[in-house]
């Protein structure tokens, strides 16, 4: 990779919920991995001038999140975001969009929770 460059992860808000359903104990753990993994290649490359940042979305509006969720669930989770709503896979898109721009070249090492206030 080119000294400059931006690595963007991904990992989710459930790694931070005090309770995990068992269906989600995995998912959560390997999401868990990602964020330290991006805590310490930021320390490593950022010497390099690549940034290393993690965007960790809330629910968001996408065919998946979706998929299999009755209404009276989905109604539930929006009721934990103070909006009252799920979020727009736009709003996840804007701020990956910002932290591969330079306008981001002083954020490293971040964990971003992009999820409207979600509280789990």
């Amino acid at each position: 990779m080119p000294d400059g460059g931006r690595i963007i992860c991904f990992s989710s808000s459930l790694t931070t919920a005090s309770t995990v359903a068992k269906e989600y104990i995995l998912y959560n753990m390997t999401k868990g991995a990602i964020e330290q993994m991006v805590r310490l290649l930021s320390k490593d490359l950022g010497r390099r001038g690549i940034t290393v940042n993690c965007v960790n979305p809330g629910p968001t509006g996408t065919d998946m999140f979706f998929e299999g969720k009755s209404e009276e669930l989905l109604k539930h989770i929006a009721s934990m975001v103070p909006a009252n709503r799920i979020g727009k896979p736009e709003e996840i898109a804007n701020v990956v969009a910002f932290l591969a721009s330079s306008d981001a070249s002083w954020v490293n090492g971040q964990i971003l929770r992009v999820n409207g206030g979600f509280v789990v």
